[in-house]
């Protein structure tokens, strides 16, 4: 079992930059793909970027790609997902996800959640 705590979330105004970070325990973390995922009012929650276990290849959700970027430490047992470009439909509870498989965009493939950080972006 791994736990998750995602950081980081806070209130920004459109066009600014937020770096969320997740700390993972109780796992070993390099044997996980990670993922982060959003959550929005009344929306599903829906799949944001995705970094493979060594950290070499990275997926994006075509709606945040080339304003995000998510990367890992693994000696730090750390993921993080840096937003540039903050638009106010950023607006979400920001979750950290991990799953053994071979996964990307799959939220029914990761196994582990945090509890998310609430990222809100105003005008």
């Amino acid at each position: 079992q791994v736990q998750l705590v995602e950081s980081g979330g806070g209130l920004v105004q459109a066009g600014e930059s937020l770096r969320l970070s997740c700390a993972a325990s109780g796992g070993s973390f390099s044997i996980y793909r990670m993922g982060w995922f959003r959550q929005a009012p009344g929306k599903e929650r829906e799949f944001v970027a995705a970094i493979n276990r060594s950290g070499g290849s990275t997926y994006y959700a075509e709606v945040v790609k080339g304003r995000v970027a998510i990367s890992r430490d693994n000696a730090k047992n750390m993921v993080y997902l840096q937003m540039n470009s903050l638009k106010v439909e950023d607006t979400a509870v920001y979750y950290c996800a991990a799953t053994r498989a071979i996964a990307t965009m799959s939220r029914e493939l990761y196994a582990y959640w945090g509890q998310g950080t609430q990222v809100t972006v105003s005008t």
